[in-house]
């Protein structure tokens, strides 16, 4: 069934470029207007996240979300037979900020959120990378699928952790150098065990893993920023946020990580994962309280 699979789909990302764009444009419409895949969730976080724009430049900036998300995923599809040549034409970034940092023998945590293309980035920064990159991933329910995106995501050096062994093993996946890329904007599992940092002015729970992670491996924080400049065609910003994680107070990095997220996003509303529930949880001041980042 994998070699099946994995046939239609390499047969599938031969498709011209152009052609596979023409697709991506009938399935936004197919998802947006006749789906509505989670509209009602992009329409609520993009309420909170910008409430003085209107409902017009909230709906603008929805449509451009769902043509981002469905064109990451026509071009994931082509990453099954792209060629590393045609991957780094389309593909520019600041990667000095991480290969200069190899050289102090430090290794690295690669902040990011859920932006667009991910699956583009993770193959270019293997490639030019200093560091062996390590990346952290959910296993899917369907085997098959599974085994098809672990060996696209891996074909250029990729070291991927399965979620459910990066706590209690981490260092049987990874090499003694690393850089580790995290989105590390996800809702957390458990409120009662997450930072609560303002995030578009709302107290929101980030996930605590990230931070606790650079300060007991001493690694150097730089946040990644990733983008689309053009269909196609993405642009990675790395900017280092500390080499010395242990100087900030417990909760301090979670805040700055949050507000570099918030920034990015400001300066490109589309370019973030709206369907997500970033907004999932509503603090208490009674139960959160004492988790709040000052």
């Amino acid at each position: 069934m994998y070699q099946i699979t994995y046939a239609f789909f390499y047969l599938l990302s031969l498709i011209p470029w152009r052609v596979m764009y023409i697709i991506s444009d009938g399935l936004y419409g197919m998802m947006y207007y006749i789906f509505g895949y989670r509209k009602a969730v992009v329409m609520k976080n993009l309420a909170i996240a910008f409430p003085e724009k209107t409902e017009k430049e909230r709906t603008r900036i929805a449509k451009d979300f769902y043509h981002n998300f469905i064109d990451t995923i026509v071009e994931t599809v082509k990453m099954f037979s792209v060629s590393n040549k045609t991957l780094q034409k389309r593909f520019s970034a600041n990667i000095e900020v991480l290969n200069d940092l190899y050289d102090t023998g430090q290794n690295v945590e690669l902040v990011c959120g859920h932006f667009f293309n991910w699956e583009i980035v993770n193959l270019n920064i293997a490639m030019s990378s200093r560091y062996p990159f390590v990346g952290v991933y959910q296993p899917m329910t369907n085997k098959v699928i599974n085994k098809l995106m672990l060996n696209m995501r891996v074909k250029n050096g990729t070291i991927l952790v399965p979620a459910s062994d990066f706590k209690s093993n981490f260092h049987a996946f990874v090499p003694e150098r690393y850089a580790l890329g995290l989105a590390a904007d996800q809702n957390p599992p458990n409120q009662m065990k997450a930072h609560w940092v303002n995030f578009f002015d709302r107290l929101t729970p980030f996930v605590v893993g990230p931070e606790k992670g650079a300060r007991m491996r001493n690694t150097a924080l730089v946040f990644a920023h990733f983008y689309k400049v053009k269909r196609g065609y993405y642009r990675l910003e790395m900017e280092t946020i500390t080499t010395t994680p242990n100087d900030y107070p417990e909760g301090k990095l979670t805040q700055i990580f949050a507000s570099h997220v918030e920034r990015a996003v400001k300066l490109k509303p589309a370019n973030y994962l709206w369907s997500h529930r970033r907004w999932k949880w509503e603090f208490d001041p009674v139960k959160h309280g004492h988790l709040e980042v000052k």
